[in-house]
């Protein structure tokens, strides 16, 4: 093994640019996706029933289809229809489908909101009776009861689950690299791979960097858990 030729000046560089992508893409996809969860989840748990079903049908397809087969609708579906490609050169949101990192964005980013919206949403139904009835106790209304009871209590709640997400979200970003030109770690290690022809050396490179970045992130969210979460702990005699 010819582990000497991924601490080259030019390999070291090509797998910094790919864990800038691969940190930028998780980031802007987990930012994307909170803010989409957090309407989708209200929805789910709101009162109309024809909202509930049209979300209820999108988390069904995101959570029932690969990922994979995702980020292919976008780029090789939406990305080249002749309708679009007609306009993504001037009229917007279309430009941007030309460009592969706000595609692999915008497939990750409906992803995560899918499995985010299920889990903040199931929080939310499994909120305490006696919460709710304390606060209706005290005149809240339904937005202000879901805004400063309900909602704080469901996010700190869901925050084991979605700690699992973003790990699972972090190795789902290797799929970028099955966009064109879009250089991630696992990209890195495939152009690597190729110029060399050393599969292991590369590849396990890369398995190392999603293995430090995923220990990095269990460790923030322990960390948030112990201090989100210590109300729930069972108290000592």
């Amino acid at each position: 093994m010819n582990w000497a030729v991924i601490f080259e000046p030019q390999n070291l560089a090509l797998f910094g640019t790919g864990i800038v992508t691969t940190l930028t893409l998780l980031l802007s996809s987990l930012a994307v996706g909170a803010v989409m969860a957090l309407a989708f989840s209200l929805a789910l748990t709101g009162p109309w029933a024809p909202l509930r079903w049209l979300v209820g049908a999108y988390t069904y397809f995101i959570r029932g289809t690969p990922l994979l087969i995702q980020v292919y609708l976008i780029y090789y579906g939406l990305g080249q229809l002749e309708w679009i490609q007609a306009r993504w050169d001037s009229v917007w949101p279309w430009t941007h489908f030309k460009e592969p990192f706000f595609c692999a964005l915008l497939a990750f980013s409906l992803n995560t909101a899918g499995y985010t919206a299920e889990m903040l949403a199931g929080a939310i139904r499994e909120t305490s009776a006696g919460e709710i009835e304390a606060a209706q106790a005290y005149g809240m209304g339904r937005w202000r009861l879901m805004a400063r009871v309900v909602l704080p209590s469901a996010l700190r709640r869901t925050l084991p689950a979605y700690s699992n997400e973003v790990v699972m979200m972090l190795q789902s970003t290797s799929l970028a690299s099955a966009v064109p030109s879009l250089i991630d770690v696992t990209g890195a290690a495939s152009r690597i791979y190729s110029d060399y022809y050393l599969p292991f050396e590369a590849y396990l490179s890369a398995a190392a960097i999603y293995l430090v970045a995923s220990f990095c992130l269990i460790g923030l969210f322990k960390f948030a858990e112990g201090r989100l979460l210590a109300y729930l702990a069972p108290r000592k005699s």
